[in-house]
């Protein structure tokens, strides 16, 4: 689609500047093992998806991915590509200062890749705006969609789940590998949960160990979660939520 950066000359993007209100989607996401039924690219697939059908709505101009996150906790598994994050946030931020250079002066961070990069991203983030007179939002699915996962009955957020199972299905269908998903349901822990729209008390998220990780391997490959549950039509309802609420979002950064 030609909002994309990439696929067009210097001249092109100065015009796709212009329409866009100076506004940019950076797609953020990760390449990691997500079990048996989906491809090691979902997170980074999920940010580029929605990126797309928000950018047809806005014209905001839209940034070649991040295709790579802060994975430590699935390197037990082949295919996974993890990236430091202080490499990763310095990274970001010659992204963002490259575009500012040249009229982009706010930005919309598509998280594909749960909790685990938001922290790398807000630290980003606040250096970005305080260094550059940029403006900058991060617009992650799982906080996102606390209005809605209720009422589509998913369980809770945990890892290549009936949630991204359900997305996928919907988006990118010829990637999925349904019938080779298993089950490792999400056991409830007292005053634990990685889950946003979980209303108790809670720790804060540390990325589990490789130890820990190898269980979950041995248990469903890689899962965690119920993807056995997944629906297209749910992915549909879900999408469009996320999509409507971008939308929104992008709006208010090109009339503010």
């Amino acid at each position: 689609m030609k909002n994309w950066l990439q696929e067009n000359n210097w001249e092109e993007v100065k015009e796709l500047i212009k329409k866009s209100k100076g506004v940019a989607i950076i797609p953020v996401g990760s390449t990691e093992q997500h079990g048996l039924h989906l491809p090691v690219g979902t997170d980074t697939y999920i940010a580029i998806t929605l990126a797309e059908d928000a950018a047809l709505k806005t014209n905001a101009l839209i940034v070649p991915p991040l295709w790579f996150g802060w994975s430590p906790h699935h390197m037990v598994l082949p295919g996974t590509i993890t990236i430091r994050p202080e490499i990763l946030s310095e990274y970001l931020f010659d992204i963002v200062k490259s575009l500012s250079v040249h009229g982009i002066k706010k930005f919309l961070l598509i998280n594909g890749h749960r909790i685990v990069n938001v922290i790398w991203m807000q630290l980003t983030a606040e250096k970005a705006q305080r260094e550059l007179d940029v403006e900058i939002k991060i617009f992650d699915p799982a906080y996102m969609s606390k209005d809605i996962v209720k009422e589509l009955g998913f369980g809770p957020v945990g890892h290549a789940e009936e949630i991204e199972s359900s997305h996928m299905l919907y988006r990118y269908e010829n990637l999925v590998q349904i019938d080779k998903a298993a089950d490792n349901p999400i056991e409830e822990k007292e005053l634990y949960s990685v889950d946003p729209s979980y209303s108790h008390d809670t720790l804060c998220y540390v990325p589990t160990s490789v130890k820990s990780a190898r269980k979950n391997v041995e248990k469903a490959g890689g899962v965690t979660g119920e993807p056995t549950k997944s629906s297209k039509d749910k992915g549909k309802i879900y999408h469009e939520h996320l999509v409507k609420n971008l939308v929104k979002v992008i709006n208010q950064l090109q009339n503010s």
